[in-house]
């Protein structure tokens, strides 16, 4: 039977429009296993993951585990554990870490605020501080959501740390299974599907450099669905690339149809017209569904330069 990625690599689905959604991301050091839901089924105390997970919701903050690439057998618990978190809106992007000897010390930090941009929650709970070395890329690999996450995603992390890259990560999810492997970077947060070593070390030294690479990329998580698919389209249309040029300032409508407005940081203006299709034909969304189905995709219809607008 075929798995989920081979059937979504062979129909060519796009992958615009496909990257999770959050503003900032905080992520935790926690090795060993993990199960579908890792946040309460891995050494983590289930009470804390439940109560981080609970503290999250709504506040555009996005929890996930990282763990180092390599054998995972049970190692017991950590004396210390890595934090990362990462705030990823354009003329705001940042990322901050620390180490903690006691995960439920991340409770302490005020969610609402770090969902904001707002670090300091972050540093004083956690003695934090700003991450100066390689930017961060994490592969999903947990076979737990996803047979294809831990076939295609961890001999990726595996070749990609032989070779030297520094900053890679295993990550707990980060959803779209069907585009295995899966990565995101940090600290801009584009998301990428497809990835292959070469690739994503294209992409680390892009980073590096304050550009966005556009191969294999799902979109920026930063923005919901619609802006991901419109700042894409907006960067192919110019040749754009500079990590923090553009934003979406504005989503107007509702499915299937949006117009999105884009911004650069020199004040030009698109308008980007997004329509929600749906893949076809059904194809497993991952290997572990029982029916198939036709996930939505984010096609851009138009993209239009608006007139600067006249002075006086």
């Amino acid at each position: 039977m075929s798995t989920c990625t081979a059937v979504s690599r062979t129909l060519d689905e796009p992958m615009s429009g496909t990257a999770p959604t959050a503003s900032t991301w905080l992520l935790l050091e926690q090795p060993g296993p993990w199960g579908a839901d890792a946040l309460v089924s891995s050494h983590l105390d289930p009470a804390v993951g439940r109560a981080l997970a609970a503290a999250a919701r709504g506040t555009g903050v996005r929890v996930a585990l990282i763990r180092r690439p390599g054998r995972h057998s049970d190692p017991g618990a950590p004396s210390l554990r890595r934090v990362y978190a990462a705030h990823t809106v354009p003329g705001r992007v940042w990322l901050h870490t620390a180490v903690t000897d006691d995960p439920s010390r991340l409770l302490d930090i005020d969610f609402a605020a770090l969902g904001r941009g707002d670090h300091h929650g972050f540093d004083t709970a956690l003695r934090g501080c700003p991450h100066t070395g390689d930017p961060l890329a994490v592969v999903c690999t947990n076979g737990k959501r996803d047979r294809c996450c831990a076939l295609l995603g961890r001999p990726l992390a595996a070749e990609l740390t032989a070779s030297g890259a520094n900053g890679v990560w295993e990550v707990t999810h980060l959803g779209g299974h069907r585009f295995s492997p899966t990565v995101l970077v940090l600290p801009y947060g584009y998301a990428y599907g497809r990835a292959e070593a070469h690739t994503v070390k294209e992409v680390l030294h892009g980073v590096r450099e304050g550009r966005i690479v556009l191969e294999g990329c799902r979109g920026g998580s930063a923005w919901e669905r619609p802006g991901q698919a419109a700042e894409l389209a907006v960067r192919a249309a110019t040749g754009e690339y500079a990590a923090e040029a553009l934003r979406v300032v504005r989503t107007q409508g509702r499915a299937p149809r949006w117009e999105v407005t884009v911004e650069h940081g020199d004040g030009r203006h698109w308008s980007v017209v997004v329509a929600q299709g749906a893949s076809l034909p059904p194809r497993p969304e991952s290997c572990g569904a029982s029916v198939l189905g036709s996930p939505a995709s984010m096609d851009v219809v138009a993209v239009r330069e608006r007139a600067p607008a006249l002075a006086g």
